[in-house]
């Protein structure tokens, strides 16, 4: 009987999450976690490239094509279904899908995010501008978070998290960077895994796992 899960990863730009994902199935550390297909809301999105370097069936949903994100939604979700999507990881994705996603596929959807939350999340918090916004505040420590994905943005049940101290003589670059290495590119595969191992239980808004 094959149990693989079909992991569909969507990303907007470099991909670097993707990467990690990438070299954590390679090591065997993905579970039942196969990546099957990689959609990019932008037609130069770096992530595309290495999902083809790597053997991976590729697609583009342009983000701007689209007028609203109603219609856009409808779209990605048709896609995924398409796709046969058991596990949706956001690796990157910079567009917040509606309930036709969240619903379809709730409590398979999950998404980093580099702070822990729920300090620096929300509506505004991306990129740069969450570790900016960390180092204006003088935290001590920052870090990362996998959550599963919601149509309220970054609001979604917490799966892991890691902390990754703040330095004193960090910029935002220098951060971004160690909360990518030290934590992300960590807890994403293993987040995957747990997932596609049916070793995540969601009750009251809480994750547990077993």
């Amino acid at each position: 009987m094959n149990n693989t899960k079909n992991v569909v990863v969507l990303a907007s730009g470099g991909g670097t999450n993707l990467q990690a994902l990438i070299d954590a199935e390679k090591r065997g550390e993905l579970g039942s976690g196969k990546i099957t297909c990689v959609i990019a809301s932008k037609a130069d999105a770096y992530a595309l490239t290495r999902a083809k370097e790597n053997g991976i069936k590729t697609r583009t949903l342009i983000r701007k094509d689209y007028s609203d994100i109603a219609s856009y939604s409808k779209d990605m979700r048709d896609a995924l279904l398409e796709e046969k999507a058991d596990v949706i990881v956001y690796a990157g994705f910079m567009t917040i899908l509606d309930e036709q996603v969240c619903d379809e596929f709730e409590g398979k959807m999950v998404n980093v995010h580099p702070s822990l939350i729920p300090s620096f999340c929300g509506k505004g918090y991306y990129g740069l501008h969450v570790h900016e916004e960390v180092l204006k505040k003088g935290v001590k420590v920052s870090g990362a978070t996998v959550h599963f994905v919601t149509a309220e943005c970054d609001a979604g049940p917490i799966i892991l998290q890691k902390a990754v101290e703040v330095l004193e003589d960090d910029t935002p670059e220098t951060l971004q960077r160690r909360i990518m290495e030290q934590a992300e590119w960590k807890l994403l595969p293993k987040a995957v895994q747990l997932l596609c191992d049916g070793k995540i239980e969601i009750r009251n808004s809480k994750t547990y796992i077993k």
